[in-house]
């Protein structure tokens, strides 16, 4: 789409002023076509967009002759269970990869998968839940984060919902389930919209001190440490060194992207129905908030936990909670089906939300790939091959949209691989042992 854009004499910063009571004011514009190059695909001085990553995560499985679909190539038909995503009108804006395989021994029901996926590597210790390295939002956080206020952001709708977002054995990223607490962590205290002075607050700044002159006296004591300590003081001076760039940005003016607004306030509270959790007016908010998030540059990397690894929710409409249904209800699992027809509306639901975002001359989801998935493949027996796994944005037109690949038993951390060089990263490679692979998978590259 081409655009006249007149003679380049605005300064993205460009604030109108003037009086008001005496009292001089300023108001911010938007992200003008003036400010874009010419294809309106990246800023005028030439900087790229922002480019966003994120992983969406459900619990328990598929049933895959009802999730994968029949038809191959670009046009396929939705399968049973995709088919929120015809109906919203997004067939065009996902991308669905069947038949690979997580490679490595499934000795962990629900966690040796997601391990293998998105750590490419086993778990830590076979009988214990935890991943032996990064998760793939970890690796893409550490090159790409520190642009923004928070490095990543992790969400959660399931109450107390474990995190599949870890930097190593038995160091998960917390997860907040919370709307309210979620919302206001982002849109609180220190949050400033395009055009407003942020608010400085004395504390801050006394806090950094404080902050440096620990880090001073730690490092001057790391000599003295052993391998453990050393270890476990440069976690700490991490977490240290990401608090300190929290408070930088807090004193920077804000991205001025036009698309960036506050989120709908949550409810404060989501009280249990019939003692069901209200889990699809949950994501709803937590969908909202991010997507705003987004679309301020408050972050580029984030991860939903919609549900966790043998999530036992108690879904509308149905007889017995989720987990024991994919292992107890006999013939073709009605319920099941009606439950991830469900959970891929909520997922649609979010994609949705990030394609009515305008950003440039394209959409807010045009510039980022959002992995979708779960823990196992088929619920019922656990399996870890033809794994479930959609992407949903094209990360600027690196990953191809609209398209069913069916592969033939290949490494699953092909796509994993592909996904990070789509961010810019280049990675040589993914995964140990079985796992590892130095290719992506070509056919859903650009």
């Amino acid at each position: 789409m081409a655009y006249f854009r007149p003679k380049r004499l605005l300064d993205r910063r460009t604030v109108l002023k003037g009086l008001l009571g005496g009292a001089a004011v300023g108001v911010s514009l938007p992200l003008l076509d003036v400010f874009l190059n010419d294809n309106g695909t990246a800023l005028a001085d030439g900087t790229a967009l922002p480019r966003r990553f994120g992983t969406w995560i459900w619990g328990n499985g598929v049933i895959p002759e009802r999730w994968f679909p029949t038809e191959t190539g670009r046009g396929f038909a939705m399968s049973p269970e995709l088919t929120p995503f015809a109906t919203a009108g997004l067939a065009q804006d996902i991308t669905i990869v069947s038949g690979m395989k997580v490679f490595g021994e499934n000795l962990e029901a629900h966690f040796a998968g997601p391990a293998g996926l998105l750590a490419g590597h086993p778990l830590a210790v076979n009988g214990q839940q935890t991943f032996s390295s990064p998760s793939v939002d970890v690796v893409v956080r550490e090159a790409v984060g520190g642009a923004t206020r928070f490095r990543s952001i992790e969400a959660g709708v399931q109450r107390g919902v474990r995190s599949f977002s870890v930097n190593g054995p038995n160091n998960d990223n917390p997860v907040e389930s919370n709307p309210i607490a979620l919302y206001r962590r982002i849109f609180g205290e220190g949050f400033t919209l395009p055009g407003e002075e942020p608010i400085i607050d004395p504390r801050w700044a006394l806090r950094r001190s404080v902050l440096s002159a620990v880090q001073d006296d730690i490092t001057r004591l790391e000599s003295r440490l052993g391998s453990h300590d050393r270890a476990r003081v440069d976690q700490h001076l991490t977490n240290v060194r990401e608090l300190e760039l929290q408070l930088l940005r807090l004193e920077e003016d804000p991205p001025d992207l036009a698309a960036c607004m506050m989120a709908q306030t949550p409810l404060m509270e989501y009280p249990d129905v019939n003692g069901r959790e209200q889990m699809f007016a949950k994501h709803r908010a937590v969908a909202d908030i991010l997507t705003y998030a987004l679309a301020c540059d408050q972050t580029r990397v984030f991860s939903v936990m919609f549900s966790g690894p043998v999530s036992n929710i108690w879904y509308p409409n149905t007889t017995m909670e989720h987990h024991n249904l994919t292992h107890n209800e006999p013939g073709d699992q009605p319920q099941v089906d009606g439950i991830l027809t469900s959970i891929m509306d909520q997922l649609a639901y979010f994609v949705g939300k990030l394609a009515s975002v305008q950003e440039g001359d394209g959409r807010l989801l045009d510039n980022m790939v959002c992995l979708g998935t779960t823990d196992c493949s088929r619920g019922r027996d656990h399996s870890i091959e033809n794994y479930p796994l959609l992407l949903a944005g094209s990360a600027c037109n690196k990953i191809k949209m609209g398209l069913h690949h069916r592969g033939n038993g290949e490494n699953a951390s092909q796509v994993i691989l592909s996904l990070i060089r789509a961010m810019g990263i280049n990675a040589g490679d993914w995964g140990v042992g079985a796992a590892r692979t130095t290719t992506g998978l070509s056919a859903i590259e650009v």
